[in-house]
């Protein structure tokens, strides 16, 4: 059984490597969706698309799991988005948390999903399914981002409407009091439901072998020459979408050695 949050609260210091955050809010998308906030150290420092152990304390030690920031990093508090998956070790528990309840946020961030781990290029794309999207919400509210690229495509699949996270919040950018400016004639955001009914239904693998993906903005086929690409979602769609970069001569791109597209490994399923 997990430790509550008042014992939580009475522990002088979280456990070593850790930083003890307070819940701010939650939010439950659908019954297999949900996000929440939480309160950020001020020594707490990250890059746009990187991710961070967090978790919380059962019998008394950290489980914890690799989850990207959703929040960008000039954000005074941290955001997460979560699967729910009842009988997961973690996300059984972190479903179930509510304002003012402790969670654990690893102090060193890291990831693959940064632009230093690209060459320069023209188009960003972000190919995201389901929860995948949190290091590319953070991204794309970045200014860095829009510095190091003439545009942004963020491409999102779900399987039903409700699971289009931050829908409004992404289709509101442009109007941003802060963003706005920077955002507006660079962004893109393409969102596809497989399962229901939607203006798009196809997978991101489909999109790209039918050339629907880069004909909708009348641009060349994919090519490493000019495009560049982020992936982050489940494994299939990972490795497909991978599979079908590199037969176009795409290469993978590292902390060390910048590519022409990067993949996120770590990714929450339980």
């Amino acid at each position: 059984m997990s430790t509550s949050a008042s014992e939580i609260a009475a522990t002088v210091t979280a456990p070593p490597g850790f930083f003890l955050e307070r819940v701010l809010t939650v939010h439950h998308w659908t019954d297999r969706l949900f996000s929440f906030t939480c309160t950020r150290d001020a020594h707490f420092r990250f890059g746009a698309g990187q991710f961070a152990m967090i978790g919380l304390v059962v019998d008394g030690k950290p489980l914890v799991r690799a989850y990207s920031m959703v929040s960008p990093p000039w954000e005074e508090q941290l955001e997460f988005l979560s699967i729910k998956v009842q009988h997961g070790p973690l996300t059984s528990r972190l479903q179930h948390i509510r304002p003012g309840d402790g969670v654990l946020i690893g102090r060193k961030a890291t990831g693959t999903l940064v632009p230093d781990n690209l060459i320069p290029g023209g188009v960003l794309w972000l190919f995201a399914t389901g929860t995948g999207l949190a290091p590319f919400m953070s991204l794309i509210r970045d200014p860095e981002t829009y510095d190091r690229f003439e545009r942004v495509v963020l491409v999102h699949t779900v399987r039903e409407v409700a699971e289009l996270a931050y829908r409004e919040t992404i289709e509101g950018l442009p109007g941003h009091e802060l963003l706005g400016e920077v955002v507006a004639g660079k962004l893109t955001y393409w969102p596809s439901v497989t399962r229901e009914p939607f203006a798009t239904t196809d997978r991101i693998t489909t999109l790209i072998q039918s050339g629907r993906l880069t004909d909708r903005f009348g641009l060349p086929p994919l090519s490493p020459e000019r495009d560049r690409a982020m992936l982050c979602g489940s494994e299939s769609m990972n490795s497909d979408v991978r599979s079908l970069l590199e037969q176009r001569g795409f290469v993978e791109g590292s902390n060390s050695n910048p590519g022409s597209y990067v993949v996120e490994k770590a990714f929450v399923t339980k």
